[in-house]
């Protein structure tokens, strides 16, 4: 994550606010992360997000897969509706 949305991140953090939650994760990893300086709060969150945001990309598809497919085939037997304006 570069810096500036890290920073636009730890303020909306301010915002929203913050809740302990216990995980259950391998010792030694979780050793070996804090022997290197990682931050496990942010590193668990951010993973979690990744997952969330994946999550809901997948269900999207599924819940509008039919109206995708019928857009699909419209465009395969129609072609692109402003496709005659393209310059390339």
């Amino acid at each position: 994550m570069n810096q500036r949305l890290r920073a636009i991140r730890m303020k909306s953090d301010r915002k929203i606010g913050r809740r302990a939650t216990n995980l259950s994760l391998d010792s030694t990893l979780v050793a070996e992360a804090r022997e290197l300086g990682l931050n496990l709060s942010r590193i668990a969150e951010e993973g979690l997000e990744q997952a969330v945001k994946a999550e809901r990309e997948k269900r999207w598809k599924e819940q509008n897969r039919e109206a995708i497919e019928a857009h699909n085939q419209y465009v395969r037997e129609h072609g692109l509706p402003l496709a005659k304006y393209r310059l390339f």
